[in-house]
């Protein structure tokens, strides 16, 4: 295959840097396609990309013409989607969540374990930054000893529309995937808890947030989410380990001496803060669907990240301790 013919479902903001991201930066793929049920936008967003557009994205998954599928639609239609390019044994490519509820999650892996063949992958963009995998490849060298203790920071500078719910279930899920991939287990407790609430919080939110999160073999993690902090966005990430303590490496932003004063910019938002990792991200998944074997982010990984989201959304409505009820990973995912 000499280049991946990609269909895009979802024309909103995200789907937009994705193309652009493709078919700009990228070697090997290039997204041919759009979809979106609004098909006037879809149609504007063809014509600024030349793409050719479907109203109807099952449509345009069954084309001979597309070769992989990315979804980057609003997330109660992930599953849709996902389960089509299933049907078309078409590579897919979902952002996060896989789908909102584990139910949903659980019937993409079973549809994908009934096709006989590993087609979708998450969008779990940081286990890609390449921050994360120096972390990763210090704790695996085994020099500084087992993992004790993480301590986590998660802060937007600001979250106009944010909701209660939204810390955990959209923030803090990329916490619960790659520490989970850091540590390679899982997680056997949860706890959601409140501080004192700032007062930029919009409505009923409650904002910070803090997980406190238990594996299996007793690692105890916290997590500060905290939206709106007014100054940018900040991701850390400190692992405290027997004879040593690991630390996320902060964006390589230039210091400025000006005013009697040093300043080291920190990022605004997400997009800024892991654009390498979404470079990363997606040349893998072109490369490893061109060579026909998915390395990234598993359907059981989306389906494990629900679970947990949920269960930590329950622990914060009741304000208890929830153990994890997780099933066996089925052998198709250990392959």
């Amino acid at each position: 295959m000499k280049q991946l013919r990609i269909g895009l479902v979802g024309t909103g903001a995200i789907g937009r840097t994705h193309i652009e991201r493709i078919n700009q930066k990228l070697q090997g793929g290039r997204v041919i396609a759009c979809a979106d049920v609004n098909l006037d936008f879809c149609k504007t967003v063809a014509k600024n990309y030349e793409l050719h557009a479907y109203k109807c994205g099952e449509d345009m998954i069954a084309s001979n013409d597309i070769d992989a599928v990315i979804v980057t639609t609003l997330d109660p239609f992930h599953e849709q989607y996902v389960m089509a390019a299933i049907q078309y044994g078409k590579y897919v490519f979902c952002e996060k969540p896989l789908a909102p509820e584990p139910e949903a999650c659980k019937r993409i892996i079973e549809a994908e374990i009934a096709g006989g063949k590993h087609l979708v992958q998450v969008g779990f963009m940081r286990r890609y930054d390449p921050g994360y995998c120096q972390l990763k490849q210090l704790i695996e060298s085994g020099k500084y000893g087992l993992p004790l203790m993480l301590h986590c920071v998660h802060r937007n500078y600001d979250a106009p529309g944010f909701t209660t719910p939204m810390s955990v279930e959209n923030s803090m899920i990329h916490e619960i995937d790659v520490l989970r991939w850091l540590l390679n287990e899982n997680y056997a407790t949860v706890e959601v808890v409140f501080p004192k609430s700032t007062r930029h919080a919009e409505g009923d939110l409650r904002d910070p947030q803090i997980m406190y999160l238990t594996t299996e073999s007793g690692v105890r993690i916290d997590v500060e989410s905290f939206v709106n902090c007014r100054y940018g966005y900040d991701i850390k990430c400190e692992i405290v380990c027997e004879e040593g303590s690991l630390n996320l490496p902060e964006p390589p932003n230039a210091m400025v001496r000006t005013n009697n004063s040093r300043i080291t910019r920190i990022c605004h938002d997400w997009s800024e803060r892991f654009v390498d990792a979404y470079n990363i991200e997606f040349q893998e998944w072109i490369n490893s669907c061109k060579n026909g074997h998915l390395t990234g982010p598993s359907a059981w990984d989306g389906y494990v990240g629900q679970v947990t989201a949920k269960a930590a959304s329950k622990a914060r409505d009741t304000q208890s301790i929830v153990r994890m009820n997780l099933e066996s990973m089925p052998d198709f995912y250990k392959k």
